[in-house]
Order: structure tokens, then sequence, then C-alpha cells
């Protein structure tokens, strides 16, 4: 059993529902898991299963619309338990936290960068707010991550504007000014989606490596089992806002329990099934407003029984 100490993150019983025209969203209805200290907890499944939802509720970057109905975030703060769902999204405690105790990479960087100021100035900028440094040194840090996470000619990528940039190269500038601040907990959404295989490799392998440097604890969450593979030291598995299997990542993709998880196992490509049709998943999520009782996968489950309609297996 793991020291409680050891857990950088604590999600217990989440719940974060979405209100539009008298109709309720249940994104995220029930989920529980632990980040430790160090280690990655990747959360895996297919769009609209509620993965992002989870991040963003951490960070309280939440919509108007929406609201955690009830559960628990506990971020281990050195020896301090900050309860996150009881912050003020916007206010003093949870701004100091964000971006700096607890840093986010977004899977849509157009978004998140500001298209009227040069990446060096937002880098400096995110740098000199959460590490102290002046703005001297901070350009020199923002032209030495920018090297690291493998944006060509750094000095000259520090004067341009995110206009200027591909979609690859802004979402690396996403990355290293999450990792520039040198936060206790990561959480990376869909981090390497815009890169190329290479710079995938590059970026994965660096996130790796400062994991080891700094301690860091990350939340992964990727629809890519392949990363997975790679990153993970322990899988959650999301389906229809719900985490439907826990497990170490060897015993996830040795061993799966839940049909779901079966089913996305057998979707990998394999030397076995050279030469052989690769087998797809049917169907599609169910919707999330108001759904129906027992178990949300039983629809496109193989080993459906006459009860999974009405109870959900443990």
């Amino acid at each position: 059993m793991s020291d409680k100490n050891d857990i950088a993150l604590s999600v217990r019983n989440l719940k974060t529902f979405f209100y539009t025209n008298n109709r309720c969203n249940k994104a995220v209805n029930g989920v529980s898991f632990d980040v430790k200290k160090g280690k990655t907890l990747c959360i895996v499944g297919e769009s609209g299963c509620g993965k992002s939802v989870t991040a963003a509720t951490i960070m309280q970057l939440l919509p108007t619309l929406s609201r955690i109905e009830e559960g628990e975030i506990i971020f281990q703060k050195d020896d301090k338990k900050i309860n996150i769902e009881k912050l003020e999204k916007n206010g003093k405690e949870m701004r100091s936290i964000r971006g700096s105790d607890i840093a986010m990479i977004f899977q849509e960087p157009g978004t998140s960068l500001n298209p009227v100021m040069t990446v060096g100035d937002q880098l400096t900028e995110i740098i000199c707010l959460h590490t102290g440094v002046n703005k001297a040194q901070a350009l020199k840090e923002a032209e030495a991550w920018l090297g690291r996470v493998g944006i060509p000619e750094p000095k000259k990528r520090l004067q341009q504007y995110p206009f200027e940039m591909s979609g690859g190269q802004k979402q690396r500038v996403m990355i290293a000014m999450a990792l520039s601040v040198k936060p206790d907990l990561l959480i990376a959404d869909e981090p390497t989606t815009a890169l190329d295989v290479s710079i995938q490799a590059q970026v994965l392998d660096l996130l790796k490596t400062l994991q080891r440097e700094q301690g860091m604890a990350m939340l992964l969450i990727t629809h890519d089992l392949a990363i997975v593979k790679q990153m993970a030291d322990t899988v959650g598995l999301m389906y229809a806002g719900q985490l439907v299997e826990k497990a170490s990542t060897a015993e996830f993709f040795a061993a799966p329990r839940h049909p779901y998880a079966h089913a996305l196992v057998k979707s990998l490509p394999s030397q076995a099934q050279r030469g052989q049709a690769l087998y797809a998943l049917e169907g599609r999520v169910p919707s999330l407003v108001n759904p129906k009782p027992g178990c949300r996968f039983a629809a496109r489950c193989l080993h459906a029984q006459e009860n999974c309609s009405q109870s959900t297996p443990q």
C-alpha cells in the first residue's frame, strides 16, 4: 500500500455536469483516482468520454454553464493539502497554484497563446511570474526551453508571433511554457497530437527526463495506446463519464478486465495479426444527457447480458 505522502493529486467521486436549455450533461460522473509523485497516470478513452473535462475541472477552468456537483480534488503541496474544488476559480490562491504548482498543456495551442504578443514575451512573462528570476535571465531560459522542445533557431523564434508558426511549433511553445515553471504536477491533454512522429518522440522523452529530474507527477490524457504503453505507470480507462478500469500498465495490456479495455487492446496492431484486418470497435459513446441505468458500454459489448441494462459491473 502506498504512503499518502506519495500522492500529488487525489480525486474522489468527482461529478462535473453541464447545464444548457433545461438539459443536464453528466460529463464526469463519479470519477476517483490518484496521481503519485514522480509517476504518470494515463487517462485513456475515446473522444466524448470526459477526459478533457476532468482535466479542466482540476484546473478550475470550466465554462460558466458547468459546475462541480460533488467530489473532492486534493492537491498535496509540500505538507499542505489543498481542496481545489473549494477554491474560487479565479481567486488568488487558485491563480497561485495554476501554472506554477500545477501546469497544463492544452490540446489546442492556437486558442491558448496570445496572438498579439511575441512568443518570447509570453514565455518570459510566465517564467518571471512563477520563478521570480529577472527578465534577462528569463529570456535566456525561454531560449533554452524552445531548444529543448525541438524548435530550430530558438533565438529567432522568440521574436515571432504565434501566427508565424506552424501548429506543431505552437504546440511545442505551449509545452515549453508548461515545463519552464518546473511544476509539481503536469496535466498534459493530448500534448503531442499536432506533432510529427520524430518530434513526438523527442517531446515524450523530454517529459520522462524532467519527471526523473524533478520528481514531477504527470496526468497524461490521450487516446493513443502506443503513448500509454511508453509513458504510463498506471492506466485509467474512461468511458461515458466514468472510470471503468484502473490498472498498472503491464496489467492493462496483458490482462484487460473490462470489455471496453478488451476491445481497445484488441484493436492494436500486432505481429500476430499481420495479414489480417484490424479489429474495429463498432458504435459510439452514448449521450451523457440523462444517461440510462446499467452499464454504459452494454450496447457495444460482445459479452452483454440481460442484467447489464440494469446494473453496472464492478
